[in-house]
């Protein structure tokens, strides 16, 4: 009975292994299907672009002229010409100081003017007179020197008359005051009617203060160590074209700025100015640039950030800012190799430029770089590239106008 069992066992066994086999092949087919695809990510190569690394620095506005309006002659205000806050013209009448004691000092001097001129025709006409009558021997040399020393006296008397009216003429001129520059006036700090002090002393009366506009200055310090960088950077770069792309004393190098309330660099100016000395309790220098202010926008000591040029223009390489993942204190980006795996690079960083990092070392121009799914993405796995859309290429900088800046991360 037992071996009837086994030959039915044995002859139904290919059956059973039969269908294990279908069995198993069925599970695997189920299981290739079942498997997800390499996931997606979008890759992008690394962008090159001439550009110049730049510094940042926080300064504030200052005025090129800044002038306190005050009386060279003391008298009682009569007529303000103004509205305080309100732009003026260079020769603008601001303030007129009661005219009628100074026009009353100059008719005076020019009476006295005119008396001296009848003392010295008399006293010229007298010595004539004396030079026959001394060659006759009718006066003696003595008159005749006394007549000649008055000839002189009354010539100087005249001379004094004369100075005495140009200075009653330049008083009563003063008595209009008018803009030095043209600019922006401040609030009158008198009214009318009161007697404002003149003259050079200490203690005149303030009346105004003019600002002028347009250009205006920006003043920053930077430090000693930049200081050293430009100077050296400037001596390699010798008496090349490129020199105006540092910041150093004398020339006009293009510098940005922007307010507080800005997001990008957008206005554009030239250095015009490094100090002389470097400030021992800070060792910091100052630097100076100008800008074009037509629409008043820039008010002197208002505070700005500034990107001053610090390397001679390069070839660089540029990734989205995006794509950079970190590791601890070191960064690194995902690259797709020929065969479609993911492989990681540790990169060294340079500044970011306009939403993009420049990469100084790390990666090759032919790079496949992860730009968007670094999340689903690890070393050596797998993954189904698609190349990013293309942005449109900058052009070289024109002539005259700066490379393309990186923002010096802080």
């Amino acid at each position: 009975m037992i071996r009837q069992k086994y030959r039915s066992f044995s002859a139904a066994s290919p059956v059973i292994l039969f269908a294990l086999l279908l069995a198993g092949c069925g599970e695997q087919q189920q299981q290739q299907k079942a498997a997800p695809p390499p996931p997606g990510v979008t890759v992008a190569q690394p962008v090159q672009r001439e550009i110049i690394d730049h510094d940042e620095y926080v300064g504030r506005f200052i005025a090129v002229d800044s002038v306190e309006i005050r009386a060279r002659v003391s008298g009682y205000l009569e007529k303000i010409h103004f509205t305080d806050g309100q732009l003026v013209k260079e020769g603008a009448l601001l303030f007129t100081i009661d005219k009628r004691p100074f026009q009353i000092a100059l008719d005076q001097a020019k009476a006295n003017l005119q008396r001296a001129r009848a003392d010295f025709a008399f006293a010229e006409s007298d010595l004539e007179r004396a030079s026959a009558l001394v060659r006759d021997k009718t006066i003696t040399q003595q008159v005749f020197d006394q007549r000649t020393q008055t000839k002189r006296a009354t010539e100087a008397t005249v001379a004094a008359q004369e100075a005495a009216v140009r200075q009653a003429e330049l008083d009563l001129q003063f008595t209009e005051l008018r803009a030095p520059v043209s600019g922006r006036i401040g609030d009158r700090r008198v009214s009318v009617g009161n007697l404002v002090a003149g003259g050079t002393a200490g203690s005149t009366t303030l009346l105004a203060t003019i600002v002028s506009t347009d250009p205006v200055r920006f003043e920053f310090t930077f430090d000693e160590a930049s200081y050293l960088r430009y100077e050296r950077l400037a001596r390699l770069a010798g008496k090349s074209a490129k020199k105006d792309d540092i910041a150093v004393r004398g020339g006009s190098t293009p510098v940005r700025l922007k307010l507080i309330d800005e997001k990008d660099f957008v206005h554009v100016g030239r250095m015009d100015f490094v100090n002389n000395v470097i400030d021992p309790n800070t060792g910091t220098i100052r630097g100076r640039a100008t800008f074009a202010n037509a629409s008043g926008m820039f008010t002197p000591g208002m505070f700005a950030r500034l990107q001053v040029p610090g390397s001679p223009p390069y070839q660089a390489l540029l990734i989205p800012d995006e794509a950079i993942g970190s590791e601890q204190a070191r960064k690194f980006v995902y690259v797709v190799r020929p065969d479609d795996t993911v492989a990681q690079k540790y990169v060294e960083l340079g500044p970011l430029f306009e939403g993009s990092r420049v990469i100084r070392s790390g990666v090759e121009a032919s790079d496949r770089v992860v730009v968007e799914g670094l999340m689903r993405v690890r070393p050596g796995a797998k993954v189904t590239p698609q190349t990013a859309a293309a942005k449109p290429a900058a052009g070289k900088p024109e002539d005259g106008k700066p490379a393309a800046p990186g923002n010096a991360k802080k």
